[in-house]
């Protein structure tokens, strides 16, 4: 026998809600590495594509049937974020802004969520090696980019290499004087 649909409706709404307040924070730090913005301030392009996804994954929620909501989730992300690369071009700031959205996408799917070469693959109709030379490119770029470690505030602690560079390498401490008297305590010949 059927649930009535107004508990159908609820069930669900709960549900979708449950996994909201679970996967959200996650889902939306990916939003804002696919869209290049800083993750630290208000992102509003990340934030849409997390609504557009969804809102596709909760028109599908009853078609889920015991699949993993959170991939489904992030295969709505991905693949809108696909169909709308180019308007996410343009820098905003964020760690991976200086790689382009198509690299972008593979880095996240490949390294930030873990998603299987092959599978990341099928998902955006690319073969397999492209997918494995994307992600290469990408990562060759960031490291070609590194930015500088931070100087260290704590006493004690590394000195930023600016520093290690003003100082000159470490010396050695001044050998002690040999006994006897001081150079300057020499005693002296009476007057005449």
């Amino acid at each position: 026998m059927r649930e009535p649909r107004p508990a159908q409706e609820g069930r669900r709404a709960r549900e979708f809600t449950l996994f909201v307040a679970g996967a959200a924070g996650r889902l939306l730090h990916t939003a804002a590495l696919l869209t290049g913005e800083p993750v630290s301030r208000p992102a509003p392009a990340a934030e849409e594509l997390l609504t557009c996804a969804l809102s596709r994954t909760y028109a599908a929620w009853d078609r889920l049937r015991g699949d993993d909501p959170y991939e489904r989730a992030r295969r709505e992300m991905a693949l809108r974020f696909a169909h709308t690369a180019r308007r996410h071009r343009r820098p905003r700031g964020g760690l991976l802004d200086r790689l382009s959205p198509r690299e972008r996408l593979v880095l996240v799917l490949r390294l930030y969520e873990g998603v299987p070469e092959e599978q990341t693959a099928a998902q955006l109709g690319l073969p397999a090696e492209r997918v494995h030379a994307l992600c290469l490119h990408a990562v060759a770029e960031l490291r070609s980019h590194r930015p500088r470690p931070a100087p260290s505030r704590h006493p004690g602690g590394p000195q930023p290499p600016s520093a290690a560079r003003r100082t000159g390498p470490p010396q050695e401490p001044p050998a002690a004087p040999e006994p006897g008297p001081p150079p300057d305590s020499a005693p002296k010949s009476p007057a005449p």
